[in-house]
């Protein structure tokens, strides 16, 4: 996978770096961590430049946030609640679950897509929830943009400083990925016992 990105990327420069991104963002498997610092370093031998580099990317990534947000507007809330009163019992959630969860994120769903836009694989996902809530398009480009370009930024930049080392970047980023998906974890272990408790009171 690293050299395919590598390949497409020296061969369409700004738009292998634009057309990386958009499909990273529509199947969170392909690592940006990797496309971001490889662009940065093409910066140190090629013609291309870190601010337009950081533009493809953003408009990329943008772009497929944009297209993950209106897959989010199939899966309704509604649907998601009629789903939940069927099969809610195995999982041990009810309609006001769904609701709740609904009504924290049109209140905090803004924060969540900032923040979620620099964790990888989240930083897609992230779309879909938004989209299922009907979150304002302005409100949710205006969140997209500066998180996305924020983690553009700062790896873009990470790869150009390190030059030929940028493998270096990546194993950081590993063990910040790490560190942001085990916070979460803890986090979500303590919303489905906070629910689970409310629930069998």
């Amino acid at each position: 996978m690293e050299e395919l990105i590598i390949q497409l990327m020296e061969q369409y420069g700004y738009f292998g770096m634009f057309f990386m991104i958009f499909i990273e963002n529509l199947f969170p498997p392909i690592p940006s961590e990797v496309i971001l610092t490889f662009g940065g370093f093409m910066t140190t031998y090629t013609s291309l430049t870190i601010p337009y580099v950081i533009l493809s990317a953003t408009l990329g990534a943008v772009l497929g946030a944009i297209v993950l947000y209106y897959v989010g507007t199939i899966f309704n809330v509604e649907k998601l609640e009629a789903f939940t009163a069927k099969y809610g019992k195995i999982l041990h959630l009810k309609v006001e679950d769904v609701a709740r969860a609904n009504a924290w994120f049109e209140k905090r769903g803004a924060l969540a897509v900032f923040l979620c836009r620099m964790v990888p694989v989240l930083r897609s996902l992230i779309s879909i929830p938004a989209g299922m809530s009907r979150m304002k398009m302005g409100t949710f480009m205006t969140y997209t943009v500066i998180g996305t370009l924020l983690w553009n930024i700062l790896l873009v930049s990470a790869g150009a400083v390190l030059g030929a080392s940028w493998h270096t970047a990546l194993e950081y980023m590993d063990v910040y990925q790490t560190v942001a998906y085990v916070a979460m974890g803890i986090v979500g272990v303590g919303v489905i016992y906070w629910l689970f408790k409310k629930n069998k009171a």
